[in-house]
């Protein structure tokens, strides 16, 4: 019994995916121009697909699951299941309408020309909000759309919005913030889900090693307290003595996202030494 997973061929999400694949362990050979491999250490099989497709084939059963961003999830409208966040591929489906124009809000977009390659969310989001507006479904270079005459705004993908700047465009409503996830066919039998479940076991760990950081430092032991009260850990910080009387080295783990904060607060409590080791896997 294998899994067979859809990932995308080429373009934003191929290179991250295989990267995750290997971080969990799985090895697999993605040789140029080949459609399928077969992991040789783990029961899975994976399919090169264009993205737009994948959403498709989990639904049929082609494939049972697939790596996609939650915008085409959301645009193909297919019935599958997302399974998890993946943490990668992030950006943000956003209106842009041209700088000079006077922005106010999304009731400014009423009964302008709208072109986009994601006509069912923008139909969505317009209805939402009540909006009368003209959607022109494009395939591709949608911010050169105003430009040349064909509508009054966009919907499109941004990341760093410099393309928007250089088409003269400026991002008015983010209507959608996306990331990777993993999608599964509904009617997976008990010996596929068994599988998923371990293949979800080594990404949550790769991802939550990803959050965090290993962390030793030196702590004297007249402040011991304080200093352990600022770093929770797992359960709680490892404690040992050192040769040097009256100082303790402190083992923990930080989140990144609280990391220099309470990296402040550490030296101020009197912490020396500090060491900040990445976390390869982490299994809680």
């Amino acid at each position: 019994m294998k899994l067979k997973l859809a990932i995308q061929k080429s373009g934003r999400l191929h290179d991250d995916s295989i990267k995750l694949l290997k971080e969990c362990g799985i090895d697999i050979n993605n040789g140029v121009n080949r459609l399928k491999t077969e992991a040789s250490n783990f029961p899975l099989e994976v399919f090169f697909l264009r993205d737009d497709d994948i959403p498709q084939y989990v639904e049929d059963g082609v494939a049972d699951l697939g790596i996609v961003g939650e915008n085409v999830v959301m645009e193909k409208n297919k019935q599958v299941q997302v399974v998890e966040k993946l943490g990668f591929g992030k950006c943000r489906l956003s209106v842009a309408v041209p700088k000079a124009m006077d922005y106010n809000g999304v009731q400014d977009l009423h009964k302008l020309r709208i072109a986009t390659t994601y006509p069912v969310i923008v139909d969505d989001f317009l209805k939402k909000n009540s909006i009368t507006a003209e959607i022109h479904e494009i395939s591709g270079s949608v911010e050169i759309a105003p430009g040349i005459g064909l509508a009054d705004a966009i919907c499109d993908l941004v990341s760093s919005g410099s393309t928007l700047f250089m088409n003269g465009l400026k991002e008015a409503e983010v209507i959608l913030k996306s990331e990777a996830v993993l999608i599964a066919n509904n009617g997976l039998n008990a010996a596929q889900q068994q599988i998923l479940d371990k293949l979800l076991f080594r990404i949550k760990a790769v991802k939550k090693a990803k959050n965090n950081k290993y962390i030793l430092l030196n702590a004297p032991n007249n402040n011991l307290q304080q200093i352990i009260s600022l770093l929770p850990g797992m359960k709680s910080p490892t404690v040992l003595p050192l040769a040097e009387e009256g100082w303790s080295s402190v083992h923990s783990v930080l989140n990144e996202n609280d990391f220099w904060d309470i990296i402040e607060s550490l030296k101020a409590a009197g912490a020396q030494g500090i060491l900040v080791v990445p976390i390869e896997k982490m299994i809680i």
